[in-house]
């Protein structure tokens, strides 16, 4: 018989999907990389379970212990599923600029869901950084994951994702185009590839109200660059310490409002119901189509599903408050 001995052992292999419309005025071949069939519905459900893997490899983890992350919403429910299965709680700790459904799925699946106000600075005691590790600290028997700077974010993609891309495409990736958050997704796949092919570019997707773009191409953080925006999954106002920069050729900004109309017409041109960090993907790759040549082969991921952005992304009334329509 085949089956699974549980969720967890679901996570990975996930399709890679010509894009055929969407990018037709990009001349190379456009391949996507599914991330939302995972069990989770996102890419991190990888990350998640091999940080809780390595944690209870060296002790940090305990038995029956509290397992507290800051997140968007979608590391929380990898992190939720191998919690259920192994037999830990959780608590999750996140910001006011995300979807209600992103709360509702943690909630659903035994989380503890903590909410942070966005628009603080990262140190400020409000911040969903200084919270989460605050309630770690004082939490008996708990451990504090930090996604943005524990190394198993990224291994686990050097590990599994970029070898799952190079089989798929036979080595004939020529870019890589991913969104970058923590910075795990971008620097595993980024080095495995690296090692396989370094002609491979590897190309970041950032937005505006974010630091890493200019920080890749001057050297210099600045606070300037820092302001609220609305894409989900994307961006930092930090360095996490798993976004490594020299594996990384270039970075590209896209704005709200092109991340939100592309997410939108992906479902509508492609059937891909997709998150909103997807379609500034998409649209990152169109605006780079002058880098391209016609025997290219693109793999662009798409990080998560679109279940998580029905009441923002994929909702006319909100669409219409954001001038986004």
């Amino acid at each position: 018989m085949k089956f699974a001995h549980s969720i967890l052992e679901t996570i990975g292999n996930t399709p890679l999907v010509k894009l055929n419309n969407i990018t037709s005025e990009v001349d190379a071949m456009v391949l996507a990389k599914l991330e939302s069939f995972n069990p989770g519905n996102s890419v991190k459900d990888r990350m998640a379970l091999k940080m809780i893997e390595d944690a209870e490899a060296d002790g940090r983890l305990k038995p029956k212990g509290t397992i507290v992350e800051g997140t968007s919403g979608n590391t929380g429910m990898g992190l939720a599923l191998a919690a259920i299965v192994k037999g830990y709680k959780l608590v999750c700790v996140s910001t006011d600029k995300q979807s209600k459904e992103k709360f509702d799925v943690l909630r659903a699946v035994g989380a503890e869901v903590i909410v942070c106000p966005t628009n603080v600075d990262p140190d400020d005691p409000r911040s969903y950084y200084s919270t989460s590790k605050r309630i770690a600290d004082e939490t008996p028997n708990s451990w504090y994951v930090n996604q943005y700077d524990n190394p198993s974010n990224t291994q686990a993609h050097y590990e599994a994702t970029g070898p799952e891309i190079w089989e798929q495409t036979e080595g004939k990736i020529t870019h890589f185009v991913v969104g970058v958050g923590t910075g795990g997704t971008i620097s595993g796949v980024g080095k495995f590839l690296k090692e396989k092919n370094p002609n491979i570019k590897i190309w970041g997707i950032d937005t505006y109200g974010s630091v890493f773009k200019k920080y890749h191409e001057t050297g210099i953080f600045d606070p300037k660059e820092i302001y609220p925006y609305t894409t989900e999954g994307i961006g930092e106002d930090i360095l996490p310490e798993n976004v490594n920069f020299s594996v990384i050729d270039h970075f590209e900004k896209v704005t709200d409002k092109d991340a939100a109309v592309f997410t939108r017409r992906l479902a509508k041109e492609e059937g891909i119901f997709a998150g909103n960090s997807c379609g500034a993907a998409v649209k990152g790759v169109i605006q780079l189509k002058k880098f391209f040549k016609k025997n290219d082969v693109v793999v662009v991921l798409l990080h998560d599903s679109g279940s998580r952005y029905i009441g923002k992304i994929y909702n006319d009334d909100w669409m219409d408050k954001m001038n986004f329509s």
